[in-house]
């Protein structure tokens, strides 16, 4: 595995791969088995594969949060090295965002951005999108991997892809979990002992989600659910609600949708968590 930093080199390297399929997975690091999953479902699917990790400034809400965020990036190289990941890109700010080269881009989301996370972390996709697009123009990849577990930010960079007609084919990944069902994420290693012994409560809700629209209204789920959610100790849920999987429009009956999709974020104390599952989703696209 080479450990590249700068721009330049890594077009350089990946030019003379012109002929050959190029994966890629972008990551801001802290790696656990999710990722590696991704990793190595792009490792299996190209030619040439390549990881980026960067801690992106520009979708981070709060300043306290972004510093909080975990660099690990010599355990993370172990991890890559170990997967077989042929290029890791680790640059720094000034490689992603070099000074008076316009980095934003402008992209119609029809409101996919000011929805469910967007409502509790206004400007968070702006930077998701920049710095993916940024990524994506860099890399040139043929396949692009996202996790499942944020269902919203792939569901935004489809829409990005689809609109800038860029020539790249996002792939979704299933979620990993941990041994009780918690959705592995970079934040996990920051829950207390006490929060994490009720944290898989997010992904109980959502498994009898199922369950209950057997016999009750989209209304009385959700409210369910938050009541739920919202019994043990430090935690506070701030939204558990039934979309539409395409538009993430909130549905409110079952018959609303053909791609139906539970989502769910809470606080448990100072980590923010958020899980999802698809409850239904039928091929044929109609809404």
């Amino acid at each position: 595995m080479e450990i590249i930093t700068s721009v330049e080199e890594l077009q350089s390297k990946l030019t003379t791969q012109k002929r050959k399929k190029i994966g890629f997975v972008p990551t801001m690091g802290a790696l656990h088995s999710g990722h590696i999953a991704l990793v190595k479902k792009c490792i299996r699917e190209n030619d040439i594969s390549v990881c980026s990790i960067f801690v992106n400034p520009t979708q981070f809400n709060e300043k306290s949060d972004l510093k909080k965020y975990p660099r690990t990036l010599e355990a993370d190289s172990n991890l890559l090295e170990d997967a077989k990941l042929d290029f890791l890109f680790a640059p720094g700010v000034k490689e992603i965002y070099p000074k008076g080269e316009k980095s934003s881009v402008k992209v119609n989301l029809d409101g996919l951005d000011r929805k469910l996370e967007g409502a509790f972390r206004p400007g968070h996709f702006d930077g998701v999108v920049q710095v993916v697009h940024r990524l994506l123009n860099i890399v040139k990849p043929h396949k692009l991997y996202m996790g499942q577990k944020d269902f919203q930010q792939f569901t935004i960079i489809q829409k990005m892809i689809d609109n800038l007609k860029m020539k790249v084919e996002l792939v979704v990944c299933d979620i990993q979990r941990d041994f009780d069902g918690l959705a592995l994420s970079s934040r996990n290693r920051r829950l207390t002992k006490s929060k994490r012994k009720w944290a898989n409560l997010l992904y109980m809700n959502l498994l009898r989600t199922k369950e209950l629209m057997k016999f009750n209204t989209v209304e009385e789920v959700e409210n369910i659910s938050l009541d739920s959610l919202g019994l043990p100790a430090g935690f506070k849920p701030e939204y558990f609600t039934i979309i539409n999987g395409h538009t993430l429009n909130k549905v409110t009956d079952w018959k609303d949708a053909r791609y139906l999709v539970a989502l769910t974020a809470v606080w448990a104390g100072e980590v923010r968590l958020i899980d999802n599952v698809i409850l239904k989703k039928t091929k044929k696209r109609t809404n």
